[in-house]
Formats: C-alpha cells, structure tokens, sequence
C-alpha cells in the first residue's frame, strides 16, 4: 500500500460547502418557538375560555363523635 494525500473536508468556512448546519439550527428554533406558545397557552383555547368554573360537590353529612380528650399540664420550666 502507498501513501495516500492529506484528505480535504470541505467545512464552509470559505464559503463552500452545503447549509445543512443552518437548516439543522431553524428546524430546531421553529420547534423551541412553538413549543414555547404551546406551553404558554397559545394555542389549544388557551385565551379564550371561561376562568371560573363552577363545579359543584355533594359531600354527605357526617356527625363527629364525642371524643374525650385528657387536660394536658404543659409546663416549660428550666427556660
């Protein structure tokens, strides 16, 4: 086997080479962009519903029982 030469990577630096980097880096801020909205409810109704909803619980009458509870002495001497 011989030798081969210095291979090139054409990186764009010198105004050659393709857009991909830039194609990469617009498809992701879209993305972050409609993420953001979507979060932040701009989209799916998020502005122009009612605020106050009304949601209404039957809960049943419960009677508490009578508990005896002992008188506690709590003295804090020694402070």
């Amino acid at each position: 086997m011989s030798d081969r030469g210095p291979t090139i990577i054409n990186t764009g630096r010198d105004g050659g080479g393709g857009g991909g980097g830039w194609a990469v880096a617009l498809v992701l801020a879209i993305v972050v962009i409609l993420g953001g909205v979507w979060l932040l409810g701009g989209f799916g109704g998020g502005g122009g519903g009612a605020d106050d909803v009304n949601v209404t619980v039957d809960t049943p009458d419960v009677e508490v029982p009578d508990v005896d509870v002992p008188d506690v002495d709590v003295t804090t001497e020694g402070n």
